[in-house]
């Protein structure tokens, strides 16, 4: 008899039972201020911070599901997030849709970045915390009416696992 992994070994191995969530800043202090919030109120995954984009880039390499919710730092180190997220979209297809980006002043050129790449939540530095949780939530709120939609019509789902 085979024994179902525990969440912890489901986490290790990339594997996860909901909808996580990774930040990416290059400032490993921002990161992890903005993982302790949103874990204060995030209960549908786990919360992943990251001040490398090659780490945050080997983490959704490594994933089973290709859905999550990106915090993503504008500027990072020698690249962007837009750059980022441009790289893990075959992995990732809702990434930009998923992503909450964030930056220290925000422009009109970063607007338009944010509107050239179907980015929709744009955080100014430092991040209240009310703006970040409703961002968050209302990502989150997409998929947990599309799992009811998918519970409550068996006709539908039937039709999404022909896709």
């Amino acid at each position: 008899m085979k024994i179902a992994p525990t969440p912890r070994e489901r986490r290790a191995a990339g594997r996860s039972e909901g909808l996580d969530v990774l930040v990416l800043d290059d400032d490993p202090g921002i990161a992890a201020v903005l993982q302790e919030m949103i874990a204060g109120f995030y209960t549908w995954g786990e919360v992943f911070a990251f001040s490398r984009p090659e780490e945050a880039l080997a983490w959704c390499r490594g994933r089973e599901a290709g859905v999550a919710i990106f915090v993503v730092d504008v500027f990072l180190n020698g690249t962007s997030g837009f750059f980022f997220l441009d790289s893990i979209e075959e992995r990732f297809p809702a990434a930009h849709e998923d992503a909450i980006m964030i930056c220290g002043r925000a422009s009109e050129d970063v607007v338009d970045m944010c509107l050239a790449s179907d980015v929709t939540y744009l955080l100014e530095k430092p991040v209240k915390p009310y703006a970040l949780q409703l961002a968050v939530r209302t990502i989150t709120s997409k998929y947990v009416k599309f799992a009811k939609r998918l519970l409550a019509d068996p006709a539908f789902a039937r039709s999404v696992s022909r896709l």
